[in-house]
C-alpha cells in the first residue's frame, strides 16, 4: 500500500467513527475498538499523567463496553434527550514514519469541531484526536483514542456523549 493509499484509508475510518458517534450508532462505534482499546479525555492540560491525575474520560476496553451499555438504553439522564451532534473532522495526518513495527500500530492525528444542540443551547466542543490504529482480522481498529480539548484546563459543561 502506498503513502497515498494508506491516508486515504485512515481518513475513511476516522471519518466513520465521526459518524457513527454523531448518529448514536453505539454498537458498531464499539466493534471498531480493540480488545485492549483506550479511550482517554484528559482534564487539566494535555501534559498529564491518567493513572495519577482526573480525567474526564479514561476508559479501559470493558469500561468502554459499559459505557455503551448505558447510551442504549435511552436512560441516561444527561442524554435524554439525546444530543443531537454534527461533527467536522479535518487535518487527518500520518504520524511517525508509517506502521510501527511488530506491533503493526499507526500513529494518526486529526483536528475536529463538534457543535452539541440540548436544551440549553448549542455548544462547540473542538480539539485534537490522538489515534492508534492497527489491523484486526483484515479490518483497522482503535487501540486508543485520546481527546484533547482546546478548554480542557476550564469549567465544562456536562460531556455525557461520544467525544
Amino acid at each position: 500500500m502506498t503513502d497515498t493509499d494508506l491516508q486515504r484509508v485512515v481518513e475513511q475510518f476516522v471519518y466513520r467513527e465521526a459518524r457513527l458517534c454523531d448518529e448514536r450508532r453505539y454498537d458498531e462505534w464499539e466493534a471498531l475498538w480493540t480488545d485492549d482499546g483506550v479511550y482517554w479525555v484528559p482534564a487539566n492540560g494535555d501534559d498529564v499523567d491518567p493513572a495519577t491525575q482526573m480525567s474526564i474520560v479514561f476508559d479501559n476496553r470493558a469500561r468502554i463496553a459499559t459505557r455503551v451499555a448505558q447510551l442504549n438504553t435511552g436512560k441516561r439522564h444527561a442524554q435524554s434527550p439525546p444530543s443531537r451532534l454534527a461533527r467536522i473532522v479535518a487535518n487527518v495526518e500520518l504520524l511517525g514514519d508509517g506502521v510501527d513495527q511488530p506491533s503493526g500500530d499507526i500513529g494518526v492525528a486529526a483536528n475536529f469541531v463538534v457543535y452539541e444542540s440540548r436544551g440549553r443551547g448549542l455548544t462547540p466542543w473542538a480539539g485534537r484526536i490522538r489515534y492508534r490504529l492497527r489491523i484486526v482480522e483484515r479490518e483497522w481498529r482503535m487501540a486508543a483514542k485520546s481527546v484533547f480539548l482546546v478548554d480542557n484546563d476550564q469549567p465544562l459543561s456536562t460531556l455525557a456523549f461520544l467525544i
